[in-house]
This record gives C-alpha cells, structure tokens and sequence, in this order.
C-alpha cells in the first residue's frame, strides 16, 4: 500500500525544528562544557578574591578583585589568600544567595572573601620576626627590611610605621606570619600574639600553611589597576631556617624583647 507523502511545508517545519534542536543542544553542550571547565579552574588553578577592607592599602583597594593561583608555591614576601579558620574575623560570614553561591562555585562571580583574608607574608616556618631595631625596621632572621616599595604612604608621602607593637616572634613548623601593609588597618597576626587558644597563647596569630589558598599574582579588576602582584626586593638573600622550625612559636612582646 503507497505511503501518503508529507505536505512539502509540513517535510520543511520538520527539517527546520530538528536543525534548531541540534543547534539548542550543542549550544547547552557548550555552555555545560564551560561550566565544568571554569569549575575545575576555580578548584585546581586559580580563584577570584574581592579586597573587602583597607588592610593592604595601598598595593591594593577597597573592590579589587586579584587572582590567586593554587598551582604556585608562595614564598616570604608573597601576598596570600588563606582561609580565616582561626576565627581573625569573628562571627559567622555573610553569605550569597544560592543562585550566587553556585556562580560562585563555577568561577563566574569572584568570592566575596567573607571567610578570607588576605595578607603578606613576614615569616615562613622557622624564622625569627622582629620589631623594632634601633633604625625602626622590621627584620627578618636578622635582616633589616626596606619596606618602603609597599607600605601604605600617608598624605604626607611618609610611609606608616612598620608596627606600633613591639615584639619578636619565632615562627612555628608548618605555619606564616602575615601582616597588611596598612599596618595601621590591619588585624592581622601581631594582633593575636596574645589570644588564649586550645593549644597555647598566641597560637592563633600564626596562620596554618594548609589554609592558604594560593599566592595572589596579579589584580584583574578594575581595569584601571590591572597589573601584576611580585615579590618585594626586601625580601631577597633571607636565611632559609625552615629546618629548624619549632613545633611550638617562641613569643615576646615589649621593648624588652631581643632585637638584631
């Protein structure tokens, strides 16, 4: 028995949606493929943070957004994203909605850095952190530091002092040392040299090298201040004394602490 043929406008609506179903599914495999590789960025290269406070004024402002990468080692010197697991912050974070939580998650809006913070490394594990010597810089296992090229100038052009806490710190194993370089906005690690914790006073101002995310390298928003995040000069030719990182920090604060 012949089979009725279809209508020639009826065969072309037929044609036409099965071209625009193709062409909605590889649209949706694309926009899926995307998804999961900005997800696997996030989680395994690199994330976007937003400088939430003045702390590291003037390197980087209030809205920054900066990239930190989680493939790079990070070294003394190095600004770093960590997590606030010692509870610098207080409080429970705010969070973004669900829709903004999952956008977070995938890469497409950066971390509203409400549970982190982000500082400079002073000391890695084992080194001997001092303020004040008698030229008013801080040192680093005896080695004065120029910290000129990155702390936060005053109207005046003057650079703030490098603390107004007098103390000398050994840094403990597997732990950093980290401070703002608006050292006077910033709560970070001198700040905690003296809070009570479940392991010993002062534990807490020194940041568990696990809860780093990575080194931040470059500010990527706004486009007026994209440039890239390196390592101060200062830093170079510093003893590595990791080897001989105490399980426990060596703590002193007052004038009548050693000094290089």
């Amino acid at each position: 028995m012949a089979r009725k043929s279809q209508p020639e406008g009826s065969q072309s609506s037929v044609s036409g949606w099965r071209r625009l179903r193709g062409g909605l599914t590889e649209l949706v495999l694309i926009v899926v493929g995307a998804l999961i590789i900005s997800a696997g960025m996030r989680a395994f290269v690199g994330q976007m943070f937003v400088i939430p406070s003045g702390s590291m004024e003037q390197t980087l402002e209030i809205g920054d957004r900066v990239e930190a990468l989680k493939v790079t080692d990070f070294k003394r010197g190095d600004i770093v994203v960590f997590r606030d697991s010692e509870h610098w912050l207080g409080g429970d974070p705010a969070k973004r909605s669900v829709p903004g939580q999952v956008l977070e998650f995938i890469g497409l809006l950066p971390n509203t850095s409400s549970n982190y913070l982000i500082k400079r490394v002073i000391g890695m594990p084992g080194d001997t952190v001092s303020c004040c010597n008698s030229q008013g810089r801080m040192s680093v296992n005896g080695k004065a530091l120029d910290e000129s090229d990155y702390l936060y100038r005053q109207q005046n052009g003057q650079t703030v002092a490098p603390s107004s806490i007098a103390f000398t710190v050994t840094v403990p194993k597997d732990r950093i040392f980290v401070m703002g370089d608006h050292r006077d906005a910033s709560g970070d690690s001198r700040f905690h040299l003296s809070d009570v914790g479940d392991e010993y006073t002062g534990a807490s101002a020194f940041v568990p090298i696990g809860d780093v995310v990575g080194p931040a390298k470059a500010v990527v928003v706004p486009l007026s201040r994209i440039r890239v995040l390196r390592t101060p000069a200062a830093f170079d030719g510093i003893e590595d004394r990791s080897s001989r990182a105490p399980a426990r920090a060596a703590i002193c604060l007052g004038e009548s602490c050693p000094r290089p």
